[in-house]
């Protein structure tokens, strides 16, 4: 009975060890991993008046508001055309077949 309770107990605490191994070495990879990704980062200092970030600013029709928005999501406005007068009117008419008799 004592060697079964005693098993027991020593295998929570290989259990314990193991799960706190498993969580040690994720901390280490996780600050391993944050060290090798800010190696790749740049700083970057902007000023005022800088267009950041492809910011473009449009304004509605009738030039009352002005709204700045990210210029990669614009998309481009071809407009209406105007009619223009250069068309040419072709008459479709019924095709006549040959009796064949």
């Amino acid at each position: 009975m004592e060697t079964a309770a005693t098993n027991r107990v020593t295998g929570l605490h290989e259990l314990e060890e193991f799960r706190f191994q498993a969580f040690e070495s994720a901390r280490l990879y996780k600050e391993r991993m944050k060290l090798m990704h800010d190696k790749h980062i740049v700083d970057r200092n902007f000023k005022s008046g800088e267009l950041m970030l492809g910011a473009d600013e449009i304004e509605s029709e009738d030039g009352t508001n002005k709204f700045t928005v990210n210029g990669q999501r614009l998309k481009h406005y071809i407009g209406m055309e105007k009619e223009k007068g250069d068309r040419e009117i072709i008459m479709l008419e019924e095709p006549q077949y040959v009796n064949e008799e």
